[in-house]
C-alpha cells in the first residue's frame, strides 16, 4: 500500500505523531520480542494519551487519530466503554508518513526566521546571579568557606550524597557536583611542565525514564524550591533548555562567545530527532566553530566554549541490556564527545529511586553542606576563571598530572581486556576518567594554597578507577569484571 498524500500534519500535532510512531514500534518489538506471530500492532487510546503525558506534551490526539482513521491507516475496533481500541494494518507506510510530516514540519522550524529569545538579557541575569553570591562569600563568609575548604576533599563529598540518597544513587549526584568544579577548566599540566588540556567536560546520563537522572543534574545543581531541595552547583552558570529546539539552541549559542556556562538539557534525546541537527550538535560538543547555514541566512560563524549536562532517555529491552541501549544511532555521538554514564534500570535502582522519594518527600533528607558546599565551588570558580573580585587575593593554579594515575587506569583498562578478543569499550573513556579524577582534586584547592599547582591524590585516583572499572563493566553487559 502507498502511503497516502494530504495528511498534512499541523505543528502542534508532530509530538502526537512522534508519540505514535514510538507506540506503534513497542506494540510491534513487544509482539517480537515475545515470539508472538507476526499481526497488525494494536494499541489503546489511554496508552497514546498516558504516552503523551509523559512526554509533556498536551495537544489532544482525537483529530490525527480520526484523520488517520478515514485514510485507511488506523482501523477502532469494537470495546468496552471508556477507552477506544486500534489496530494498525499498515504499520510501515504509518511511521513512514508521519515520521515524514513531521520531519517536514521540523524543517520548516528550523529554516524559519524566528528570533532567538533576548539572550544578552538572560546572561546579564546570571552575571547578576553569581557576582551577588561571589560578593556575599568575599564580604561575609570568606573565613568560614576557607575553613571548610581545608578539610573538604571527594572524599567528604562522596559521604555526604551517599548519606543523602544511598549507595545505588550517590554516585551519578556526585559526578554532576564535580562537573560543576571542572566548568572553571583549569589547565591540565604535564610532568614536563607543558599544559596538555583541561579540566572541563560534556556530561551525559544515557539510559531509560526513572532512573534519576534528572534529580541529578538539575534538581540538586539549581535547586527546586518546590520540592525543598537546595542548589549546590554554580549559581549563575547554569543555563537551563528545558522546552528549546536545537533550532533556537543553535541561535542562542552565538551570544556565549568566549564565556564558559553549563547547559542543562533534560531530554537530549529530543534535540537529535530535529532534520539536519546532528552536526551541528556534534560541533559545539567538540566546542568547534559553529557556523549553520539555511535558506533564511546564516547563523556564526561562531565559538563554543560552554558545556553541556544532558539526560538522554533511551528504553531498553532488560534492566542491564547495554547492547540494547548502543543500538541507538547517536548513541556513539555522545560517548566519542562526553563523559558519559549508562544508567539501567534494575530492581535495586529501581528500590533506590523509590525510597529516595519517599525520603525527599517526607522531609527526611538534610542538605546540611548544601550552602558550604555552593560557596566553596563558587571561590574555586571565581579564582580559576581570574575573576576580579578576587584575583588579587588569590592565584590561579593547574591541576598536576602525574603518572601515578594513568598506571591506575591502565590496570583498570587491563582487567577490562582480559578475556575479550574485541575490546567493548574505548580508550576515551580513560580520558574522561583522567578529567574526573582532575574535577575533584580542585576540592582539595585550599588545603595546601603555598602549593603552585594542585595534586590529584590517592582518593581522587581510586574515584577515576571506580568510574572507569564501572563503565567498562556496563559495556560489557555487566558479564565481565573490571574491578581493581
Amino acid at each position: 500500500m502507498a502511503a497516502p498524500v494530504g495528511l498534512e500534519v499541523a505543528p502542534s500535532e508532530v509530538g502526537v505523531a512522534r508519540a505514535l510512531v514510538g507506540l506503534v514500534t513497542d506494540a510491534e518489538r513487544r509482539r517480537s520480542v515475545r515470539g508472538v506471530a507476526p499481526a497488525a500492532p494494536t494499541f489503546r487510546l489511554s496508552e497514546l494519551r498516558s504516552r503523551l503525558l509523559k512526554e509533556r506534551t498536551f495537544e489532544d490526539p482525537s483529530r490525527l487519530l480520526g484523520r488517520l482513521k478515514r485514510k485507511g491507516l488506523i482501523e477502532e475496533l469494537p470495546v468496552g466503554a471508556g477507552d477506544k481500541l486500534y489496530r494498525v494494518p499498515f504499520p510501515d507506510e504509518l511511521r513512514q508518513l508521519l515520521l515524514g510530516e513531521a520531519a517536514r514540519t521540523d524543517s520548516a522550524e528550523v529554516a524559519g526566521p524566528a528570533l532567538a529569545p533576548d539572550e544578552e538579557a538572560e546572561i546579564r541575569a546570571m552575571d547578576s546571579e553569581f557576582l551577588e553570591r561571589l560578593r556575599t562569600v568575599v564580604a561575609r563568609r570568606l573565613d568560614a568557606t576557607l575553613r571548610f575548604g581545608e578539610e573538604f576533599d571527594v572524599t567528604r563529598l562522596a559521604r555526604y550524597l551517599r548519606d543523602l540518597f544511598g549507595e545505588e544513587l550517590y554516585f551519578d549526584s556526585l559526578i554532576a557536583l564535580l562537573q560543576q568544579y571542572a566548568l572553571a577548566d583549569a589547565p591540565l599540566l604535564a610532568p614536563t611542565g607543558r599544559v596538555t588540556g583541561a579540566t572541563g567536560f560534556n556530561l551525559a546520563l544515557f539510559g531509560p525514564p526513572g532512573t534519576g537522572k534528572t534529580f541529578s543534574i538539575d534538581d540538586l545543581v539549581r535547586g527546586n524550591p518546590r520540592s525543598g531541595v537546595p542548589g549546590h552547583g554554580l549559581p549563575g552558570r547554569n543555563r537551563y533548555c528545558g522546552g528549546i529546539t536545537p533550532a533556537q539552541f543553535l541561535r542562542v549559542g552565538a551570544s556565549y562567545t568566549g564565556r564558559t556556562f553549563n547547559f542543562i538539557v533534560p531530554e537530549f534525546n529530543d534535540w537529535f530527532k530535529y532534520r539536519g541537527m546532528v552536526e551541528p550538535l556534534k560541533l559545539v560538543m567538540e566546542q568547534r566553530e559553529v557556523k549553520w547555514e539555511t535558506t533564511f541566512g546564516t547563523v556564526g560563524p561562531y565559538t563554543f566554549r560552554s558545556f553541556f549536562s544532558v539526560n538522554y532517555n533511551v528504553r531498553t529491552g532488560f534492566g542491564d541490556d547495554y547492547w540494547t541501549t548502543i543500538a541507538d544511532p547517536n548513541f556513539a555521538a555522545l560517548e566519542d564527545r562526553m563523559l558519559l554514564r549508562f544508567h539501567p534500570m534494575t530492581p535495586s535502582r529501581f528500590r533506590a529511586v523509590e525510597r529516595s522519594a519517599e525520603r525527599l518527600e517526607l522531609g527526611e533528607l538534610g542538605f546540611d553542606l548544601g550552602e558550604s558546599i555552593r560557596d566553596h565551588l563558587t571561590l574555586v570558580h571565581a579564582i580559576e576563571t581570574g575573576h576580579p573580585l578576587v584575583a588579587r587575593r588569590f592565584r590561579r593554579r593547574a591541576v598536576r598530572l602525574e603518572r601515578p594515575l594513568y598506571d591506575r587506569l591502565r590496570a583498570v583498562s587491563e582487567k577490562g581486556l582480559v578475556g575479550a578478543e574485541v575490546p567493548r569499550f574505548s580508550p576515551r573513556l580513560k580520558s574522561r576518567a583522567v578529567r574526573l579524577a582532575a574535577a575533584s582534586a580542585l576540592l582539595t584547592y585550599f588545603r595546601d594554597p603555598t602549593d603552585a599547582g594542585i595534586g590529584i591524590g590517592p582518593r581522587e585516583t581510586e574515584l577515576a578507577a571506580d568510574f572507569y572499572a564501572e563503565e567498562i563493566r556496563a559495556r560489557q553487559g555487566r558479564r565481565g569484571s573490571a574491578a581493581a
